[in-house]
């Protein structure tokens, strides 16, 4: 199994996807991209992918600062596979949802992807300076 590493484009459209082998797994940033495919199904291979062998825990952690309707789509089927992987038993898996603490659209984002999965889910604000 190897990390996976999708940088933000330089037009600030896509986010970063950090898929590590290790279970420490991230998407941060801005997701404003009218072509989502191209940019999540490389995250959505590795986790769907028979071959992977999970590590006892898988950790992810989603820090946006705003996304598109196209890239809710994508998220959400990331945590419904991610689900799958946990129902399994491969690994066990967490969501940590960080939103900055004045952010209520994505305090409620958050809040909607957890009603839809059925994960542990941790959703905490962003204390800015």
């Amino acid at each position: 199994m190897k990390d996976l590493l999708l940088k933000p484009d330089s037009y600030g459209k896509t986010p970063l996807i950090d898929f590590k082998a290790t279970g420490h797994l991230a998407i941060e940033g801005r997701s404003i991209i009218e072509n989502v495919h191209d940019h999540y199904q490389p995250a959505l291979d590795w986790i769907n992918n028979p071959e992977n062998s999970f590590p006892a825990e898988l950790k992810l952690t989603v820090k946006l600062e705003y996304f598109n309707t196209r890239s809710s789509k994508m998220i959400l089927n990331i945590l419904k596979s991610l689900e799958t992987v946990h129902h399994s038993r491969k690994s066990k898996v967490s969501v940590t949802w960080l939103y900055g603490e004045d952010d209520r659209d994505m305090f409620e984002a958050g809040n909607d992807y957890q009603s839809v999965v059925k994960l542990p889910f941790n959703i905490q604000a962003l204390v800015q300076n």
